[in-house]
């Protein structure tokens, strides 16, 4: 089973990834370093560091949906 805190939506707008906030500082409409060939090779197994440019935190995905991106860490409050 795939541990939901662990996930975070991103949209994508043509080659652009954006998630409409940020997990860590919670900044909104932040644009990702990734692009949608990324996607596809994080889909078929490839794991990818992603540094959110807006705080510089980093967390490895290691999948992606057509709406989630899966980490290797908690992206999300546990409650």
């Amino acid at each position: 089973m795939i541990p939901f805190e662990n996930t975070w939506p991103y949209e994508q707008i043509q080659e652009d990834i954006y998630v409409q906030e940020c997990p860590f500082c919670s900044k909104s409409n932040v644009l990702l370093p990734f692009k949608r060939k990324d996607l596809s090779e994080i889909s078929q197994g490839v794991k990818r560091l992603l540094v959110f440019p807006c705080c510089h935190n980093k967390v490895t995905v290691v999948e992606a949906d057509r709406d989630y991106l899966l980490a290797n860490q908690p992206l999300r409050n546990r409650r």
